[in-house]
């Protein structure tokens, strides 16, 4: 097996075949049911790429949004489209690229933060925090509370002061707002 290669690099330094390639990866993973919207979410910032050999086996990136917390708005370093291939998990794959978003996260937002269905576990364990207080979206019809994304949000903390029992709102987008 061919020892694993970091790639780190944003949207527009990326060709065809290798946002093909992370779309395709991301399909498997979340087999079929990542939106276009999602995916759309997932652009426009840096991509962590892991390869082995010609095959991408990981992928997640982070893109710049803006939340507001306690009056401010803040730069978010928002994490999207982590994935890693199902015959290559529990190898530290995931860490790999978490580690490579969040240094890059450190050095450029206020605060980190994404939504998880289910792998809360493995967020929590590298220091992300489970978000106590309601979320809400910045809409076109103005702050809307998101009680369903409630539970869901991990913020890391970086030089933003936080209050998480607070609430976070989220800049708007279209799909999955979280």
């Amino acid at each position: 097996m061919k020892e694993p290669r970091l790639l780190v690099a944003h949207t527009g330094a990326l060709d065809a075949v290798t946002l093909r390639a992370a779309r395709t990866l991301l399909d498997d993973v979340f087999k079929g049911e990542l939106s276009e919207d999602n995916w759309q979410h997932a652009l426009g910032g840096m991509h962590a790429l892991l390869w082995e050999g010609a095959d991408l086996v990981g992928h997640a990136s982070l893109v710049q949004r803006r939340v507001l917390h306690a009056g401010r708005a803040l730069r978010a370093g928002y994490v999207e489209g982590v994935g890693v291939r199902a015959d290559r998990r529990g190898r530290g794959h995931g860490a790999t690229l978490m580690g490579a978003l969040e240094r890059l996260a450190g050095g450029a937002y206020d605060l980190a933060a994404l939504a998880t269905g289910g792998a809360g576990a493995f967020y929590a364990a590298r220091g992300w925090r489970l978000w106590q207080g309601p979320t809400s979206a910045l809409t076109p019809a103005g702050v809307v509370r998101t009680p369903e994304d409630d539970g869901s949000v991990y913020v890391l903390q970086l030089s933003a002061p936080l209050d998480f029992s607070g609430e976070l709102t989220c800049d708007w987008r279209e799909g999955d707002v979280w």
